[in-house]
């Protein structure tokens, strides 16, 4: 073909179909591929991408190829950035070889594709998991890099639903990528959404358990969860605006419908002929409004229970306050979803104001309990909203209440609205707000946590009805409890009075009429929760160990030279609790030399301890990394002015006697100790022991997955690196990442929520198969089910086990505990197995108990709980006696200079201790966090405030509206009262200190308008 018809009918292409091209083209990916597009034309399509949206930059665009001028090759280069752009199905409508261009048949299926994601597109917006989704269209090849970026980015900074909104714009732009979609939902555990979108009804049958089941044939088939329903047509056509005016079908479309109907083209698991059949009729369910407003009143539910499952639920069925206790993996909160729905349903038929709340007590289960249980079957019918301490919510919390069916949240959020509703000036909720409380893990409802001062003041208004009830007086609405737990534990008992006593105290907190378990249906709750089998794999600790006897010969020096002299063994955690008390006393007693010493024997001993868990190397570089951090603190420059230009000033040391000792011991000992750790025969036992049992059990499956639990954050980083650092790890498929909290309380750089959800994300989907975790991941959180789960050399209660244990689920699994012979943790081990089996006795008992003995029991639990809380909060009122901050002064814990009094602190929002002390700046240097930086974390970067004598770290500079403010924190001083015997004290935290300090001042410290 010659090049000037090749150009003509190119140009021809492009006015046929330009209404399509215009819905197709992604502006910006395409102008990065158009190097010969002008600068002019370049900048004027892009504006008109901005100032008006995709299809009016798309239009400038083409009328820009259109006016040329078109050098060689021009045609090309256009369909290539169509292509590489993203925009394949705009490729094949401009390209001149009539081949490519779709058939008429073809356009119908895409066609109607997208009018059907048009119809579903809030469904698919609320329940998607965006960024999973978009990573399995990539690997599919239906999404390119660039598409994936941009989902990414929008998603992490506006939320998964308006990442979905992007990802459902560009895949509706590609060619055939319906059928693709279908299996990149069902790949990535969507199937209920593939199935709505393909009209894949799967022969489902309505199974309700009890449930009155419909006679009406045409009822029953609108019931099923893959039917497109004519009251969720009405609904999910309201859809997205900027997705309608941007990606919205041609005019046409609509009208082609028609024309597919007659042909049987296929799409993905369903059939465009099917899908237009049961459009049309599920448009027909609607001609009787009345019959339809009662199938909407009262829905028949799309979820069904097994058994066993409605054999725990009956009683709160029936209104009661219960406690479900089924082992992990058993559908806890799938038989919570019922019961709410079931419950809903009911308060809409009697016309009562129907309100649920479900209560978790870890941040990620916000959103797991929200989008995998409660949202996909209550979404049709009711308002569901989850809310954690993460979510940015421009309304209160009473109105998120109040505009919602059920509420998911953390349950501090709760505590601190029924808190706020006691203040006068403050906007809250009540308990009577709710009909329907469902308590999440509820064997944390004890002692003084927030779940059991959410339940006091329940209990509280319960006995203030009695009271009220006498009187003949209205009583306050209460909610019905429900509490969901795998294992109540038995609270540290040693006899079975005790577990029973602790059942009780649970049940009382819950005012449970009563624990529900599995007895009827025994077997078939067997056979869905896999029991695994377990074995003891023991390293033997009585190798000589070169490493751990350097070490202890350096602590035995400095013990020495202190004159400190413990009777417990180094390397134990009863050594580490001498070693802070002693560092406390000495910090009172200003004794410095005692204080530093006790300081560098805890890292001593805490690479003793990391020794035994890990490698020689980690112990090594924990140790490496402080002495480097305490000789920055020890030296500055002799310029304070910071200034860049003085870098060629000779350094100051501030060390004194026991710094030059202490730092010259280490270095002393370095080369021998790094001469150590690359002496493989003399590495941890244990590790060689993780190592066999590890390629043991990852050469047993297929696909095997598995979670190792380890104590601490810094050993969960150092076993995926080690693990990593393993080629022999690599040849049997074992691909590693660690998994921690989110809490800044620890060395470690913490994990935030979304780099948690990503690994799990990755861990379901087989991206990873080998997760080492520290408790973080033993409650709650939806990890797929493992072949083989370790507990390496950590062993804490009967609780902890059971949750551990109940994550090797898939069959033929295997849970093991790898532990050294003398560190205690088998012995550990068999106290928690004849615990759980007291536990389980102790329920039996409980259950047996007559009824009237039961309840007096509970009643007198409960009084116990609320008299103990009030005289607690007397003791704490006289414990926080509001003293004159004059009465204190702090001192320095290192050089115990005063640094300033009671009177120069201000609090910011009543957690962020300030000094306003005036000539406060001139006794600290500020430097940069080292620690923070060279883990690359992106929080407190305003600097690290250190004494300008000692070098001891006092805070950090914080900014408050623009103010650059010391915060303090307290363990970093010594704390003198003028009117005490005991007059010096050290403090862990603000909140013990019995002193209120007055709220910050701005107008105080702000600079006024002559500084401007």
């Amino acid at each position: 073909m010659a090049d000037s018809t090749r150009d003509e009918l190119f140009l021809y292409m492009i006015s046929c179909f330009r209404p399509r091209l215009k819905q197709c083209i992604q502006v910006q990916p395409v102008l990065d591929r158009l190097p010969s597009l002008s600068a002019e034309d370049r900048e004027r399509v892009r504006a008109a991408a901005l100032q008006r949206g995709q299809a009016a930059g798309a239009e400038e665009l083409l009328r820009a190829v259109e006016r040329g001028p078109r050098g060689c090759g021009w045609i090309r280069e256009f369909l290539q950035a169509l292509e590489h752009g993203g925009c394949s199905l705009a490729a094949c409508y401009a390209n001149p070889s009539l081949s490519q261009l779709p058939s008429p048949a073809e356009e119908a299926e895409h066609d109607l594709c997208v009018h059907l994601v048009q119809l579903l597109h809030g469904t698919l917006v609320d329940r998607m998991r965006t960024v999973q989704v978009a990573e399995k269209c990539l690997e599919m090849g239906i999404f390119q890099d660039e598409d994936m970026d941009r989902i990414q980015t929008v998603a992490d900074n506006r939320g998964n639903r308006d990442g979905a909104r992007e990802l459902l714009s560009r895949i509706v732009q590609k060619k055939d990528w319906f059928s693709s979609f279908l299996v990149a939902l069902r790949e990535t555990q969507h199937e209920d959404l593939a199935d709505d979108l393909s009209g894949n009804t799967g022969g489902t049958e309505n199974k309700q358990n009890g449930m009155e089941k419909s006679t009406n044939e045409e009822a029953e088939v609108t019931s099923q969860p893959g039917y497109l329903r004519a009251d969720n047509l009405k609904q999910e056509e309201n859809v997205d605006d900027s997705f309608s005016s941007e990606n919205s079908v041609l005019e046409t479309s609509i009208e082609k419908n028609s024309v597919v109907s007659d042909s049987d083209v296929s799409i993905g698991d369903g059939n465009v002929s099917n899908l237009n059949e049961n459009l049309g009729q599920s448009c027909t369910t609607s001609d009787s409004d009345e019959d339809e407003g009662e199938r909407r009143a009262s829905p028949e539910p799309d979820l069904t229970l097994r058994d066993y499952q409605m054999e725990v639920a009956k009683p709160a069925l029936n209104g009661e306050n219960i406690i479900i206790c089924l082992p992990t993996g058993s559908g806890k909160t799938r038989v919570a979803v019922y019961i709410t729905k079931d419950h809903l349903d009911k308060k809409r038929r009697a016309s009562e104001p129907g309100k649920v709340i479900v209560l978790v007590n870890k941040v990620p289960l916000v959103e797991q309990h929200l989008q995998t249980e409660f949202s996909p079957f209550l979404k049709r019918w009711y308002q569901v909203i989850g809310l954690s301490g993460d979510s940015q919510l421009k309304i209160s919390f009473p109105e998120v209440v109040r505009r919602n069916d059920v509420i998911i949240s953390t349950a501090q959020i709760l505590e601190n609205s029924l808190l706020n509703a006691s203040k006068e000036d403050e906007e809250g909720v009540h308990l009577s707000d709710f009909s329907l409380i469902i308590i999440d893990e509820c064997h944390h409802t004890q002692k003084e946590g927030v779940y059991n001062n959410i339940m006091r003041r329940y209990l509280k208004e319960k006995m203030k009805n009695k009271k009220l009830a006498k009187e003949n007086k209205p009583q306050i609405p209460q909610p019905q409890i429900l509490g969901l737990t795998a294992s109540p534990g038995v609270g540290g008992a040693t006899s079975y009075s005790k577990a029973e006593e602790h059942i009780l105290k649970i049940c009382a907190n819950l005012d449970a009429c009563k624990i529900m378990t599995v007895e009827e249906h025994v077997f078939q709750l067997k056979n869905q929760v896999k029991e695994p089998s377990k074995k003891t794999v023991i390293a033997d600790d009585k190798k000589r160990d070169p490493f751990k006897e350097r070490i202890t010969e350096i602590m035995t020096e400095i013990q020495n030279y202190c004159q400190l002299h413990p009777k417990s063994e180094f390397g134990t955690q009863t050594y580490e609790q001498w070693v802070i008390r002693e560092e406390r006393r000495a910090a009172k007693e200003e004794k410095r030399r005692e204080r530093v010493c006790a300081e560098h024997l805890k890292k001593y001993n805490d690479a003793l301890q990391i020794n035994d868990t890990i490698r020689m190397v980690d112990a090594y570089n924990h140790l490496n990394n402080f002495y480097k951090e305490e000789k920055s603190k020890k030296t500055v420059r002799s310029d304070d002015d910071d200034d860049d230009d003085d870098d060629d000033e000779p350094a100051v040391s501030k060390q004194d006697e026991t710094d030059e000792f202490l730092m010259g011991l280490f270095h002393a000992k370095k080369n021998q100790l790094k001469e150590l750790t690359r002496q493989p025969e003399n590495e941890n036992e244990k590790l060689i022991k993780l190592r066999n049992t590890l390629m043991e059990e990852f050469t047993k499956t297929e696909e095997p997955r598995g979670i190792i639990f380890t104590k601490t954050r810094l050993s969960a980083f150092a076993l995926s690196q080690w693990i990593k650092d393993n080629p022999k790890f690599e040849e049997v498929g074992i691909k590693a990442h660690y998994l921690i909290g989110s809490g800044h309380n620890s060395e470690m750089k913490p994990m935030t929520q979304n780099e948690q959800r990503e690994v799990i994300d990755k861990f379901r989907r087989g991206n990873v198969n080998l997760l080492i975790a520290t408790t973080v991941a033993e409650e709650g959180l939806d990890i797929k089910e493992c072949n083989i789960v370790i507990r390496y050399g950590l062993v804490t209660n009967e609780i902890a086990m059971l949750q551990a244990r109940g994550r090797a689920r898939a069959d033929e699994s295997t849970y093991a505990l790898v532990a050294s012979s003398g560190s205690g943790a088998v012995e550990r081990e068999d106290v928690n197995i004849f615990r759980e089996k007291m536990m389980y006795k102790a329920i039996q008992r409980v259950q047996k108990m007559p009824q009237e003995e039961y309840l007096n029991k509970i009643q007198s639990y409960q009084l116990q709980s609320i008299v103990e809380k009030q005289m607690k909060a007397k003791r704490d009122q006289r414990k926080t006696y509001k003293k004159n901050p004059s009465l204190i002064k702090f001192l320095c814990k290192t050089c115990y200079k005063p640094v300033c009094s009671g009177e120069d602190i201000q609090v910011i929002e009543d957690m962020h201790h300030v000094s306003v002390r005036k000539d406060f700046q001139s006794l600290y240097h500020t430097r940069e966090n080292r620690t923070l930086q060279d883990k690359h974390a992106d929080y407190q970067t305003n600097g690290e405030i250190i004494c300008k004598h000692c070098g001891q770290a006092w805070g950090n500079m914080m900014v408050h509206r623009g103010l650059d403010l010391p915060c303090l924190k307290i363990r970093n001083f010594v704390v003198v009262f003028a009117d005490k015997k005991t007059t010096k004290q050290i403090f862990k935290k603000w909140g013990e200190l019995p002193i209120r300090f007055p709220g910050f001042d701005y107008a105080a410290h702000c600079p006024s308008s002559d500084e401007y």
